[in-house]
């Protein structure tokens, strides 16, 4: 069993969770998990991630608009979550997930780098990380990121490019992944694996969804986070837990815990 593992990105305010969501919590964290980083998809998810973090010490969240979510900015949302962040800076340690995403029919373009670009810009204000979340939008997002080169920002569940990573790495962020290291057709995100540097390198699940093999499929938690671990270690060739608590050092250090 590893240990001082950090889950830097998770969604147990999902409906997969809402049976057993604090037995979950408290069995992974007897085993393993050190740390989890909650992100959200909207404000009032935001609220209900930062209530859920206060039940737990070991547990943060960040707070912000998806771009799957742009509908519900509505107002001054902006001010909204200002004052959610400023008001409880000792959980919320980060703005997102926020960025592009361009994979279903109908989606928003302007809105949608509209509402990233105002939360970029909060962040920067905020002296805050940015949760970046970007499908089918690589270009578009590095154009968006050059031009308000946020502090601190990680690119999520990364299944991009060795070029692509290389690009977010030349703009000083981080890149996570997820259990898609596992899957069979991950050759292209492996390739990416190899670009990051050893202080820019986090884990994820993004749980409840991406659980990796064998468990693809089923409703991921962040213990499975291990499984991704192992095969990031077998690629860097290094030691698992070695490589775990890298990883969650750069957490830790990435998000000011």
């Amino acid at each position: 069993m590893y240990s001082d593992i950090f889950d830097t990105h998770s969604h147990y305010t999902d409906h997969a969770f809402d049976e057993d969501r604090m037995e979950v919590i408290k069995n992974i964290h007897e085993n393993g998990v050190k740390y989890i980083m909650l992100a959200v998809s909207s404000y009032e998810d935001s609220v209900r991630s930062l209530e859920l973090s206060r039940n737990f010490d070991f547990m943060y969240c960040a707070a912000g608009i998806h771009p799957e979510c742009v509908d519900t900015a509505e107002g001054d949302y902006i001010g909204k979550l200002e004052k959610l962040i400023t008001e409880n800076r000792g959980k919320i340690k980060a703005v997102g997930e926020i960025g592009l995403d361009y994979h279903y029919e109908g989606f928003d373009r302007e809105k949608q780098i509209e509402i990233y670009s105002r939360q970029l810009e909060l962040a920067n204000k905020l002296s805050l990380p940015v949760i970046i979340h970007a499908r089918e939008a690589t270009k578009d997002n590095l154009y968006i990121l050059k031009k308000y080169r946020p502090a601190k920002g990680v690119v999520h569940c990364f299944s991009g490019s060795a070029e692509t990573a290389r690009e977010v790495i030349a703009l000083g962020l981080h890149i996570s992944f997820t259990g898609v290291l596992t899957f069979k057709n991950a050759k292209k995100a492996l390739e990416a694996l190899k670009e990051v540097p050893a202080d820019r390198l986090m884990l994820e699940t993004d749980c409840p969804y991406m659980a990796p093999v064998p468990f693809r499929g089923k409703r991921c938690d962040s213990s499975m986070i291990a499984y991704t671990a192992e095969k990031a270690a077998e690629v860097l060739g290094c030691d698992t837990q070695e490589l775990i608590n890298r990883t969650c050092e750069n957490g830790k250090k990435f998000f000011g815990i």
